[in-house]
């Protein structure tokens, strides 16, 4: 009987155990599966509220593609370019549509290795504006014709096509390192310089590495005055990158809502929201994302006290042929070319400054 006992009191003592430890596995898989389905659902809304504010950033600049592809891209599946462009419009400026870029950078994707090639283009680089005919600096092509005239003279400068272009103003830069809580840069030397507003050395910063707010990324971002536009256009690569790296991180995640804001008012773009959604594949790959910085090298060129950025043809052409490489696109893509006469005979419309729009 004592045998009995003792069974059946081993039987129930298992049981008590295995409930136990039933109920300690539910406590464990609840706050597991809560946090689960909150992230689901915060995944929903994100991508809902994505979709209803970049799609107002849509616009169209009235090309199906560019006019040295065969065919329209699809970025899911083809290697695409992507144009960025910077813009220093501010309401007190008055200047909203008619300003000059102060960042110009052409990203090339490449799906299959899920890499990014980033060559930033120096504001004064001297070169052949399709929209007016002459030449003169390359940030003065948006003044005059906005995002599609820019296209034009990047695709003329660098005989690749530009599928898409993103313009930001400063105020969205400034918004989304916010949103971020800052980046991580290194300052190469101590300098002021102004705000977002033009308040004249509003920001001061140390040389080092440090943690940068949105103003301060800014003013690393646009100073030049103990270095040059090359320079200043590896310090813009750096920056992007260190947003980028940011952006991915999964500590970033909850931050997304705020990003969101931040870009929805102060961006336009021709991509619609699916073909953004292609883009997603780059920093999901698992290995992050591989963005190769390139400048485009030169020297300085100042005819009539005008100060420009002379393209060097020989590394200018290596640039091109890296570029076609990464895109996969051979040959040479300009069919036309410029009429030299022409350049000459409207060269010195070019160098009165005043004549430009601002």
């Amino acid at each position: 009987m004592n045998n009995n006992n003792n069974t059946t009191h081993t039987r129930m003592v298992k049981r008590k155990r295995k409930r136990k430890l039933r109920k300690r596995a539910l406590f464990i898989l609840i706050p597991v599966l809560i946090a689960f389905l909150g992230i689901l659902s915060y995944g929903t809304y994100l991508y809902t509220k994505a979709d209803s504010v970049l799609s107002n950033s849509y616009e169209d600049d009235g090309r199906d593609k560019s006019d040295l592809r065969e065919e329209k891209v699809d970025p899911s599946s083809d290697n695409v370019s992507v144009l960025i462009l910077g813009v220093d419009e501010n309401d007190h400026r008055e200047n909203s549509g008619n300003s000059r870029t102060d960042t110009i950078m052409l990203a090339t994707l490449n799906i299959k290795d899920k890499s990014v090639k980033l060559v930033s283009i120096p504001r004064d680089t001297y070169v052949y504006i399709p929209e007016v005919g002459y030449e003169t600096k390359i940030n003065h092509a948006h003044a005059y014709g906005g995002p599609h005239a820019t296209i034009e003279t990047v695709e003329s400068l660098l005989d690749i096509p530009v599928d898409y272009y993103v313009r930001v103003n400063f105020h969205a830069f400034v918004d989304v390192v916010d949103s971020l809580n800052g980046i991580t840069v290194e300052v190469p030397y101590e300098f002021r310089e102004s705000n977002s507003m033009d308040k004249r050395d509003a920001i001061h910063l140390l040389a080092g590495e440090q943690v940068l707010d949105g103003e301060e990324a800014l003013a690393l971002a646009r100073t030049r005055k103990l270095d040059n536009d090359i320079q200043r256009g590896k310090r813009q690569q750096d920056i992007i990158k260190a947003i980028v790296n940011k952006a991915v991180s999964v500590n970033s995640i909850l931050k997304y809502d705020n990003i969101i804001d931040a870009i929805g008012e102060n961006l336009a773009t021709n991509m619609s929201f699916g073909e953004m959604k292609s883009f997603i594949s780059y920093g999901t790959s698992g290995s992050g994302i591989d963005i190769e910085s390139l400048t485009l090298e030169g020297y300085d060129y100042q005819p009539a006290g005008t100060y420009y950025w002379q393209l060097d043809e020989v590394a200018l052409t290596e640039t091109k042929t890296l570029l076609k490489d990464h895109l996969e696109v051979k040959g040479d893509l300009i069919n036309s070319t410029v009429d030299n006469d022409n350049v000459n005979q409207n060269a010195a419309e070019a160098q009165n400054e005043s004549a430009h729009p601002y």
